[in-house]
């Protein structure tokens, strides 16, 4: 045969006609186009040979299709698939990059953030790895699985992403959780993108991380709790324990391994803030949590285990008198394995929350009873609030702040017209308005007009009949206060000042009808107006004392979060508790547990 056509000789005529080919067009191409080309060329590396095998649509929606566990993921593999080209993701000149191998070690620890690693082996990776490596000499069995390993390896980031960064639970689909705060809106494709480094971008996605510094904060309190329960728990308090500083009792012994840990000595030091998650007042013994037998005398309580109570007490949002008995009591016997689910929830719902907070905000936390100003990503200050009673339960969601009334009315809901007024309103509702320094009236604003109260069926109205507001005038008697904080939302919800300041000095605040009472009104108010012109402290003050309505709007709307978080660690490295005041707690174990 003519040396001309043997096969050998074709190849390198048509390998060095193509160089040329790119060589010409290198100028005009661009990077994308550059790369194509690339791809196209024969490989020489003495590696697999020949060209990247590339997708379809039809490909990756039939095979997610056959596999339950992800159907759900099929539209984000379509958006990443599609943003490449349907070229492979995980390969690069037939070999896996090394995040693929990255991913599944990530998944292998996937119970270090409350996550459970069965739910992402779909695959068995090792055997398609295996596989492969076997068929490599074969060009058609190769290409299809690495087409099949691309794929599945996608499948499962989408699988475990998903609910690493937008939760197991999805909070708009699953009312019993009570979550409306703005969504999470992370785009899982480009998240996968910037893993492959294919893509720039400001969130740790690249490193399997998560986005909110809180989360990792409860993920290494979470380990350190888990260490606890392996070494057997922690010992229980005998429910009778009544016991003040001073005082010696046989439960002593049990309270200093809850709190101090075995090896505590009598006369150390008072435990001192850790910057790790776990602190000495929530450390236990490692070993035994029985108590000895009868065989020392009781020890007296004093000195660094009544500190130790008292941080306790702090952490657990009870007043730090170091007295142990009812509340107190009650929570240092709540098992280690519901403080473990209670971490693992709350890091559920950092999981909701936007990927980034604005710079600036008001965040209230519920069940902590306290409201955070945030400026500049940095809390400015605080105050503690009043929330919503159990039966009226302060909402979760999130929102705007558009204004600052001074001197408000208080516009009366019909609820309480119905549930608590009716009666009274009924008999004599001129004595019972003036009494309570009411009015009613019709329309709104400055056409707000006068309606005489005896001349409403008080009896027999009801919430479609209703046609006027019920109001209590600005003064001292208003249930607002001298100032309210507007930002419009469907459920009626507003912070407002109160005349019933002696209500703070309770530990547990739920008093409100839902509501959200601020301690410091006028400084928090001080503080919204500080850009605005003219008004300083001296002329809200004078505002206020005038007792006439005054809407004053915002130079810029500022966000405001409702959030329920009964569990995080604080500054210190404490990790404070609270209690699941309106049961959501309950509610999102249920869902997510199950």
């Amino acid at each position: 045969m003519n040396s001309l056509f043997k096969p050998a000789f074709l190849y390198t005529l048509l390998c060095w006609l193509i160089s040329l080919t790119v060589f010409a067009a290198a100028s005009s191409c661009s990077q994308e186009q550059k790369a194509q080309i690339k791809e196209s060329l024969p490989n020489l590396s003495g590696k697999a040979g020949g060209a990247q095998p590339k997708l379809d649509s039809v490909y990756i929606v039939k095979y997610m299709s056959a596999e339950p566990k992800f159907k759900d993921q099929i539209d984000w593999a379509k958006k990443f698939y599609r943003e490449r080209g349907f070229r492979l993701g995980w390969f690069r000149d037939h070999e896996l990059v090394p995040q693929a191998k990255t991913m599944l070690g990530v998944l292998d620890k996937a119970a270090d953030e409350g996550l459970d690693p069965k739910d992402y082996k779909t695959k068995d990776f090792n055997k398609l790895f295996t596989d492969l490596e076997a068929v490599k000499s074969d060009s058609t069995k190769r290409n299809a699985l690495e087409k099949e390993i691309d794929v599945a390896l996608s499948g499962t980031y989408f699988n475990w992403a998903s609910d690493f960064y937008r939760g197991i639970v999805d909070p708009r689909k699953v009312k019993s959780v009570a979550w409306d705060v703005k969504r999470n809106k992370i785009k899982l494709h480009k998240a996968l993108m910037t893993i492959l480094k294919e893509r720039e971008s400001t969130y740790p996605y690249y490193e399997f991380e998560p986005l909110h510094p809180e989360y990792d904060q409860l993920k290494k309190a979470l380990a350190n709790y888990r260490d606890i329960q392996r070494n057997g728990g922690w010992p229980t308090i005998p429910a009778t324990t009544k016991l003040k500083p001073g005082q010696a009792s046989p439960a002593i012994a049990l309270l200093r391994q809850r709190l101090l840990g075995e090896k505590a000595a009598p006369n150390s030091a008072p435990p001192v803030a850790s910057n790790s998650s776990e602190t000495p007042v929530q450390t236990v013994a490692n070993k035994s949590t029985t108590a000895p037998a009868n065989t020392a005398p009781a020890a007296k309580y004093e000195g660094d285990l009544v500190a130790a109570v008292k941080a306790f007490q702090t952490q657990n949002g009870l007043k730090p008198d170091g007295v142990v008995a009812g509340e107190t009591l009650r929570l240092l016997n709540v098992p280690v394995a519901n403080r473990i689910d209670q971490i693992i929830i709350n890091m559920e719902r950092w999981r909701w929350v936007p990927k980034k907070f604005e710079p600036n905000y008001l965040l209230v936390n519920i069940p902590d009873y306290k409201l955070h100003v945030i400026e500049n990503n940095k809390e400015a200050f605080n105050m503690k609030v009043i929330v919503g009673k159990t039966l009226n339960a302060t909402p979760v969601f999130s929102d705007k702040m558009e204004s600052v009334v001074l001197a408000p009315y208080w516009n009366v809901p019909f609820s309480i017209i119905d549930k608590e007024m009716r009666p009274r309103l009924a008999a004599n509702a001129q004595a019972v308005l003036d009494r309570l320094d009411m009015e009613v009236v019709k329309g709104w604003g400055a056409k707000a007009t006068p309606v005489d109260p005896n001349s409403i069926d008080w009896a027999n109205v009801t919430q479609a009949t209703w046609k006027y507001t019920l109001r209590r005038r600005p003064g001292p008697k208003n249930d607002l206060g001298d100032v309210k904080f507007i930002f419009p939302n469907s459920q009626d919800i507003y912070l407002h000042d109160t005349p019933h300041d002696e209500l703070f000095s309770q530990a547990k605040r739920g008093f409100s009808h839902g509501c959200v009472r601020v301690e410091e009104p006028l400084k928090l108010a001080e503080y919204l107006l500080r850009d605005k012109p003219g008004w300083d402290l001296a002329r809200i003050e004078e505002t206020i004392a005038g007792q006439q309505e005054q809407y004053v709007s915002l130079p810029k709307q500022i966000p405001v979060y409702l959030v329920y978080f009964t569990t995080w660690v604080d500054e210190n490295g404490n990790v404070n508790f609270r209690d699941d005041i309106y049961g959501h707690d309950k509610s999102l174990a249920r869902e997510y547990f199950n």
